[in-house]
């Protein structure tokens, strides 16, 4: 009996060793780059940005730089978005992903992202409203770097 307790307790050791091996990897925080193309592909912005995600779906965006240069978003934009978990399972996230910058100056021009992460990378649409010479749609890719 005394054998069969110690054989079991070695065997659920193991067992959660293997379980919680990956519960740090594979999470949304961490630098992104983005591509956004128009319905023809051709890319029309590119930015990089910190992501962490905060409390209840959340996310925290720093150090955001558009990579493209465009009259719409000149300086002071200001970022958010959400996050929602589908499942992580072997350091895979999957999930829901939205993201909006609003611009500063000149004020009024939105860009709003949504889309599906799926591990290190995140797809989707992407939409700009705004002031004149400042609207489109298209396609994005992220790339955690």
């Amino acid at each position: 009996m005394k054998k069969y307790a110690v054989a079991m307790l070695v065997v659920l050791s193991i067992v959660l060793a293997g379980c919680g091996s990956n519960s740090q990897s594979g999470t949304i925080n961490g630098n992104w780059s983005a591509n956004l193309t128009n319905s023809n592909g051709s890319q029309i912005f590119s930015f990089s940005t910190s992501v962490a995600e905060m409390s209840g779906g959340t996310l925290s965006f720093s150090n955001f730089s558009f990579s493209t240069n465009s009259s719409c978003f000149t300086s002071g934009n200001t970022e958010s978005g959400t996050f929602g978990l589908a499942g992580n399972f072997n350091g895979n996230v999957n999930g829901t992903f939205g993201m909006t910058v609003q611009s500063v100056n000149p004020s009024g021009n939105l860009l709003t992202l949504n889309g599906t992460v799926n591990g290190n990378t995140i797809t989707g649409t992407w939409t700009l409203t705004g002031s004149s010479g400042c609207s489109g749609s298209g396609n994005f890719t992220m790339t955690k770097m």
